[in-house]
């Protein structure tokens, strides 16, 4: 089952009752990880990636405001309440940015936050990275380099999770749906935060409906969900909201089963990023 949240639709004094994860009980007395393995092999609630859209299609001031939300999620009080109320009490987290199939740079290598500490590192770390902008967008080959990410680091999650940002549909390398079946063959959950704050324009290859084409073509696991930013002004409060979630191992109030979990065609071609690109390149 899939899900569908928009902003305003969570909320966090709800999402925080009990302290199971997923229904994940937390560990008993003779399941305690060594002190001394604690960073060398450690049991997580979450290995998250964070897999951030630095396309061209987006503006300096999204790309700022984007590299602050994280930011700003991670350090908040609500996300620490979230962290707190796991089993374990600590997350694995990864970042990093994409563009083209061949293009994704690392800007945090994996990091255990368990507490304000932890969570103030990662934060300092996401914000002094300069801004950068880059040709292209590859939905699947964000997918296709975070997943060997997972076999790299030292921790075992109770989930695994790869969380896209972004602004527009696949248009290079292979096809969305193909990256995000090889990634739920391996188990690993895919969510999605469509960004759609600008009306779409054909010089940026925007389509309408991207939250749907991120529903029936990108997401994908057991309570995978979108939550779409459709107002600039509620950019920062998307990203926290979508992070809360994915820590406390929750999925939105509200539903929903897109068309293509039916049986039925996508509701978007999951070939349109493509067929834009090569309609108006001819390659």
């Amino acid at each position: 089952m899939r899900w569908y949240v928009s902003i305003g639709a969570v909320l966090v004094a709800g999402m925080l009752a009990g302290g199971d994860v997923a229904g994940v009980a937390a560990p008993g007395p003779g399941n305690q990880t060594n002190p001394r393995l604690a960073e060398k092999e450690a049991t997580v609630d979450v290995e998250l990636v964070l897999a951030v859209d630095v396309s061209y299609s987006m503006d300096m001031d999204e790309l700022a405001i984007q590299r602050e939300g994280y930011a700003q999620a991670i350090i908040s009080k609500e996300f620490l309440q979230a962290l707190k109320a796991g089993p374990n009490g600590k997350i694995a987290i990864t970042y990093f940015e994409w563009a083209a199939s061949t293009d994704q740079k690392l800007i945090i290598p994996w990091r255990l936050i368990d507490g304000p500490e932890s969570a103030d590192a990662v934060a300092a770390e996401i914000m002094k990275t300069p801004i950068r902008r880059a040709s292209r967008t590859s939905i699947s080959g964000a997918i296709s380099f975070a997943m060997p990410l997972f076999e790299e680091n030292n921790y075992r999650g109770l989930r695994r999770v790869i969380d896209i940002s972004g602004d527009g549909p696949n248009n290079n390398g292979i096809p969305v749906t193909t990256a995000r079946d090889a990634a739920l063959e391996k188990g690993i959950i895919i969510n999605g935060l469509p960004i759609m704050v600008k009306e779409p324009s054909y010089s940026t290859m925007d389509i309408d409906n991207l939250d749907y084409y991120y529903e029936d073509c990108v997401i994908g696991g057991p309570g995978s969900f979108v939550v779409t930013i459709k107002d600039r002004d509620k950019f920062k409060e998307a990203i926290r909201t979508k992070l809360l979630l994915e820590v406390a191992g929750r999925t939105p109030e509200r539903p929903v089963v897109p068309a293509a979990a039916q049986g039925r065609e996508p509701r978007v071609n999951c070939l349109i990023g493509e067929k834009i690109w090569q309609d108006r390149w001819g390659r």
